[in-house]
């Protein structure tokens, strides 16, 4: 039986024996050249879809990172609070914190609620006197740090205390109080009256005397032939009186939930 010749197709020689085609170099060098440029559309591609979700994915943290506005309580401006426990004299101690209550929310100067009524102030004893035995009476200072809102969120303040009198200020539709000096910053805790409960009063004269609020002075007497001891300082719980702030305040506006 006879070898019998190649059959030639238009891309290259089918050989009968093993079913394969042979390309000539000219046909191999355009088919790999063709390969080469799939690959290379599928490259470029798979680039292109991961440099746009990498666009996306960081235009989504970028949206997600912007923060609140923040919104401005200005200096001088009044917060009424409520006393949580009692403070006393007798038993206080420099460094010791304790609570307050607002009574009522806290605007900005725009009218943007900030802080709700229930939120807590924390103040701190910066300074403590007793009562003496030559009837003058104790003086007990303190200073606000922190404000803690409903929705866990906490903001350092500069705050000190002062009275809730219309004379000390101005009253805002919100019901926010303005003082006009900033001679309300020295007042302080001051003993007096026949129970010993506490008044609030400046201290005048560069601390060289009190000038004690709510009409009630400094005793100081002889009872018996002997000086009368002059009053601690009781703060019952429950008691209301101001925080001035000592600086402006920027917080966002109030939510429920913390963010």
């Amino acid at each position: 039986m006879g070898i019998q010749p190649q059959r030639r197709i238009e891309q290259g020689t089918v050989s009968e024996q093993n079913g394969s085609v042979s390309l000539n170099p000219k046909e191999e060098q355009q088919m790999n050249h063709t390969k080469l440029n799939r690959v290379r559309i599928l490259v470029a591609s798979l680039i292109l879809i991961l440099a746009t979700g990498a666009f996306y994915s960081g235009s989504a943290q970028t949206k997600k990172k912007k923060g609140p506005v923040y919104y401005t309580v200005s200096a001088n401006q009044t917060m009424r609070v409520r006393l949580n426990s009692e403070l006393n004299s007798e038993t206080a101690r420099i460094g010791d914190t304790f609570t307050t209550t607002t009574v009522d929310p806290v605007y900005s100067k725009n009218g943007v609620m900030l802080a709700p009524q229930g939120s807590t102030v924390v103040g701190r004893v910066s300074n403590v006197q007793r009562a003496q035995k030559n009837g003058k009476p104790a003086v007990m200072d303190v200073a606000f740090v922190s404000l803690r809102l409903p929705n866990g969120l906490h903001h350092a303040i500069s705050g000190s205390l002062t009275d809730l009198e219309s004379s000390t200020g101005n009253s805002n539709n919100e019901g926010s109080v303005t003082a006009h000096k900033t001679s309300h910053r020295n007042v302080k805790f001051i003993g007096g009256g026949a129970a010993g409960g506490a008044v609030i009063g400046a201290i005048a004269g560069g601390g060289k005397g009190a000038a004690i609020g709510a009409g009630v002075g400094a005793v100081t007497g002889l009872v018996g032939g002997r000086l009368k001891k002059g009053h601690e300082v009781k703060v019952k719980s429950g008691t209301e009186f101001g925080v001035i702030l000592n600086r402006s305040l920027s917080l966002p506006k109030y939510r429920a939930g913390a963010e």
